[in-house]
């Protein structure tokens, strides 16, 4: 099945839901197509493909709501599925809020390519594939003899999806994605086993760095990592690195989305055009990015994509709204589903930046915590290094950053040209002044 056949199946589903008593209806058709291959002790140690088909279909009755999921596609099964579906709505509670969006939100869509489908994925053979994770297992084993545990993994996927609504709105997107990565554990006089990874994600098959390359960078980081120790609690100045998880900046998201707003669940509630966060903060979305892995066309409520600035030199400029909630809140929906996130980059790279602390912290990772939406407040486990006039001295772990968003980001005192292209987060690394760290 094609998306062309897909958006007929769409329609004709639409159509049963509506006969069948629906007020109105949105559906969803795909397929995914998946292969992963994991190397590790020098043999395959997981092969896997997997295709799905699913179908969802929002059934929206009188004020009631159902959203419901099969994998049969067939017409004479599904139109069981569909009168089931529309029968058991009935039997919901009331919400006035829910509805499709009105029709005048799906205007404005862009008909551009994107490029986030590789057109040469099917020739794409299983000895690429696996020499792919051989030679990247083979690569890292052979920097070092410390290693004690290594693994190396590829994976991609090509999906096929349409959207249709019963008031007018239809769309229909192709992509691929093919990642390649490498996990080591190393070992210390103390048997300490500190591990680290190199991970990388692309739309393009040929966009995919050499294998040596995640070996390299892994094992340097995983060796880097031995002795790792705590250091004493206090105000430090830190920098995080672009390729640590994002934990700072989903805390610094949250609070900005509607459903949070509208059960008064956030900090940033009411600021709406202040200056909330350091001047230096600019943060941007750009759906439109050729071959990023966030870029799209339209949003789960069918929104057309759009550029936009959420926060402008601290000042935040936008909340994240979507359809349900902007009725909720009575304000005009803004999207709240981002794509690619980029940020105003300065001018040095991590190393100059690290040249220039005097005393402080290089965050590489955060390792669980939380974060309260209502009040900001956060804490995060961490690991990284110790650093002093300017150089690296020690690796530390099992510390935690803890802080409030409305203060922590006003801390924010230089941001780095080196935004990070392996995800839809573009972030690069920032440096803070004065993050309290809890350590021994």
């Amino acid at each position: 099945m094609n998306n062309k056949e897909r958006l007929e199946l769409a329609h004709w589903t639409v159509a049963q839901a509506k006969k069948a008593g629906a007020s109105e209806a949105a559906v969803w058709v795909g397929n995914s197509r998946e292969i992963e291959i994991e190397y590790r002790e020098k043999r395959i140690d997981k092969l896997q493909e997997s295709t799905e088909n699913g179908l969802g279909l929002s059934v929206y009755l009188n004020g009631r709501y159902s959203n419901n999921n099969t994998n049969d596609l067939r017409k004479e099964t599904l139109g069981r599925f569909i009168e089931e579906a529309v029968a058991m709505t009935k039997y919901l509670g009331e919400d006035p809020y829910r509805s499709l969006p009105d029709p005048k939100y799906y205007e404005g869509r862009k008909d551009i390519d994107l490029d986030i489908c590789d057109a040469k994925y099917d020739s794409v053979t299983s000895d690429q594939r696996v020499k792919l994770a051989r030679d990247a297992e083979d690569h890292a084993l052979s920097l070092s003899d410390k290693i004690v545990s290594c693994s190396a993994s590829y994976s991609d996927g090509i999906y096929e999806s349409v959207k249709v609504h019963s008031n007018g709105f239809e769309g229909s997107q192709r992509s691929t994605a093919y990642s390649l990565g490498v996990d080591v554990a190393v070992t210390d006089d103390k048997g300490a086993r500190p591990r680290a990874w190199d991970w990388k994600t692309v739309r393009h098959f040929n966009e995919l760095p050499a294998p040596p390359t995640y070996g390299d960078q892994a094992v340097e980081k995983a060796l880097a990592s031995i002795g790792q120790t705590k250091i004493e609690s206090g105000s430090y100045d830190i920098i995080v690195e672009n390729r640590a998880r994002a934990s700072l900046l989903g805390a610094l998201e949250e609070p900005m989305n509607g459903s949070n707003l509208q059960q008064k669940n956030s900090c940033l509630e009411g600021k709406l055009g202040e200056q909330v966060f350091s001047e230096l903060l600019t943060v941007r979305e750009d759906p439109f990015i050729k071959g990023a892995l966030g870029s799209g066309l339209y949003d789960p409520d069918g929104f057309p994509r759009r550029k936009r600035t959420i926060v402008e030199k601290g000042v935040l400029k936008e909340y994240l709204i979507d359809w349900y909630y902007s009725r909720k809140l009575g304000v005009e929906p803004t999207g709240a589903y981002l794509s690619n996130v980029i940020f105003e980059l300065g001018n040095r790279s991590l190393d100059e930046m690290i040249k220039s602390m005097d005393k402080g912290i290089l965050i590489t990772g955060f390792i669980g915590g939380n974060s309260n939406a209502t009040t900001g407040d956060f804490s995060f486990g961490i690991v990284g290094k110790y650093v002093e006039g300017g150089k690296v001295i020690k690796p530390i772990n099992e510390m935690n950053i803890s802080g409030n968003i409305l203060e922590f980001w006003k801390q924010l005192v230089e941001i780095g040209n080196d935004p990070y292209q392996y995800s839809s987060l573009m972030r690069p690394s920032m440096s803070f002044k004065g993050a309290s760290l809890t350590g021994v």
